[in-house]
């Protein structure tokens, strides 16, 4: 009787331990799906001022007066900076001065020209003087309005390198405006999103873009796609983009960073969960079920994302079983039991949604 009870316990062990074997060794399996869909893509952006300038100095002198501070709101036309104008005033002067002569010598040489006492060449020498000198007049006050620096365009100003007296040379910078009412978001596109981009024109992204900032809030405004560069970088091989955004609130500044979030349609695409693919050496792989329930695994492509999804170009059929869960578990040539599971079924329970 014990050499038979102990006979039923070790066979019910036993059935109980290859039960439980079996039990680890059955997956779920499904297969990739084909949907016509959408996703949002993420490029990296820089943020430039619609109006962008550096204001240098036109002529040579001492900075007299600076009549704004940095980061103040300036208009279209308001003096920003005045450069010592005691010399420049004084040249204008001259040439007036110079150009009162000449008029003096004109009407004297006419006088003289009616008289026949001289030849009316020296009248048009005496014309051709006082042209000569108007023009130093001219010029004279064009040096001397060069003195009075003002903002070429209403914006904000930047940092004010140079101080009050401070020895300026012509053409030295003396700050930054900017116009920051809209901003232009410049990002890169490699050459295979610019040619699906530009060759789909029916079914192309959307326009329309919205922004997200260095600290992860989107931008209230959505901008706009307007423009694509003329040519490729050689190096990267991407293609620059530029989105117009509108800045009310001058929230934007010249020089911030953020990313661009374009919706980019997908027509007949082929999506698998996530959770199916493993990465080894920033490459995507599955394990494909094959004959005999052997797992292999295989490299994949991919596209895009979405939350839970991938889009993928190459590596799978929709014919191929997949290993769904237990990735981990699995290695190459392994023989598994697996429960298949509708692959509609599975995307469904996941956060895509299909057009």
């Amino acid at each position: 009787m014990c050499a038979g009870l102990y006979a039923l316990v070790c066979l019910t062990s036993c059935a109980a331990k290859k039960e439980a074997k079996e039990e680890e060794g059955s997956y779920s399996v499904t297969s990739p799906l084909r949907v016509d869909t959408s996703f949002t893509k993420e490029y990296v952006a820089q943020i430039r001022s619609i109006k962008n300038i550096e204001i240098r100095a036109q002529e040579k002198g001492f900075l007299q007066n600076i009549y704004v501070d940095e980061g103040q709101v300036v208009t279209a036309g308001q003096v920003l900076f005045k450069i010592m104008p005691k010399l420049y005033e004084a040249e204008l002067m001259k040439a007036q001065a110079e150009a009162t002569a000449a008029e003096i010598e004109l009407r004297n040489t006419r006088s003289l020209v009616e008289k026949n006492v001289v030849s009316p060449n020296e009248q048009a020498m005496a014309e051709a003087k006082l042209q000569q000198a108007k023009a130093a007049i001219s010029l004279a006050k064009i040096h001397l309005s060069f003195t009075e620096i003002r903002a070429p365009f209403s914006g904000i100003i930047d940092r004010l390198p140079k101080k009050l007296g401070s020895l300026i040379d012509e053409g030295e910078l003396l700050t930054t405006l900017s116009d920051n009412s809209q901003v232009y978001a410049y990002f890169n596109v490699s050459e295979p999103e610019y040619l699906e981009y530009q060759t789909n024109i029916k079914d192309r992204g959307n326009p329309q873009v919205k922004l997200l900032l260095a600290n992860n809030q989107p931008l209230n405004y959505t901008g706009k796609v307007e423009t694509i560069e003329g040519e490729f970088n050689n190096e990267t091989g991407n293609i620059a983009f530029r989105a117009n955004f509108p800045n009310p609130e001058r929230l934007l500044k010249n020089g911030e960073t953020g990313k661009v979030l374009m919706t980019i349609p997908l027509r007949n695409a082929l999506v698998i969960p996530q959770k199916a693919t493993y990465e080894i050496q920033d490459k995507k792989y599955v394990f494909v079920v094959g004959p005999n329930n052997v797992v292999r695994s295989r490299e994949i492509t991919i596209a895009g994302q979405m939350p839970d999804l991938y889009f993928v170009t190459t590596g799978l059929a929709e014919t191929d079983k997949v290993l769904l869960e237990g990735v981990q578990k699995v290695k190459d040539d392994d023989q598994i039991h697996f429960v298949y599971q509708n692959p509609a079924e599975v995307i469904s329970q996941l956060r895509l949604k299909a057009e």
